[in-house]
């Protein structure tokens, strides 16, 4: 199964994701957790995502491809994956259907893209909380603000792109944990129901 995720950041991506991964056996690629372990080792590309992800802002397209592209070629992600934080922009995206798409396959090649909805005051509150509990610079509130204006500005165009491809899924992001995985296996299985 591939998926992608899509949401503002605090949605619950991260988190879903994770127990994705674990009931499906197949691996959690989330671009931010990339970037922060090479932040934390001081690579040069761990220098350079630092720059943008410390003022909020999206590192730089080229960077995220080829760092994405790279993960999904390794042989764990041969019966899928869970694209966390990937992508973030309409040519990302087209990035990636370049690089999965078969010609002699028609379909899609991603399985569903779950956009996660929620209240930009319940996200705030997340990311704030966040922030206190981990300590992390990108959930600082004056950066909070900035991602969610950025997210609306870049990100939320990929709402559209995969809703004309057939594959978006919106998903109420809204409640506990265990509600809000319920509501996405609900969704996979009746896709799955639908395409079988």
């Amino acid at each position: 199964m591939r998926l992608v995720l899509l949401g503002p950041p605090g949605a619950g991506k991260g988190t879903q994701a994770a127990l994705l991964s674990r009931e499906r056996s197949i691996p959690h690629v989330a671009t931010g957790d990339i970037f922060r372990s090479n932040v934390r080792e001081g690579t040069e590309l761990g220098q350079r995502a630092k720059e943008y992800m410390d003022r909020g802002d999206l590192v730089p397209d080229e960077v995220v491809i080829a760092m994405v592209m790279d993960r999904i070629t390794e042989p764990d992600c041969g019966d899928g994956f869970i694209l966390d934080g990937f992508p973030r922009t309409v040519a990302q995206a087209e990035a990636l259907d370049k690089r999965l798409r078969k010609p002699s396959v028609p379909q899609d090649p991603l399985d569903a893209a779950l956009n996660f909805e929620i209240t930009e005051d319940e996200l705030f509150r997340r990311l704030v909380t966040r922030a206190e509990q981990e300590h992390r610079s990108d959930d600082a509130e004056d950066v909070v603000r900035h991602r969610l204006e950025v997210y609306h500005a870049n990100t939320k165009p990929l709402v559209d792109y995969y809703d004309r491809h057939g594959v978006l899924v919106v998903v109420d992001g809204m409640g506990t944990i265990e509600e809000v995985h319920e509501r996405i296996q609900a969704s996979l299985a009746e896709r799955a129901s639908a395409a079988g």
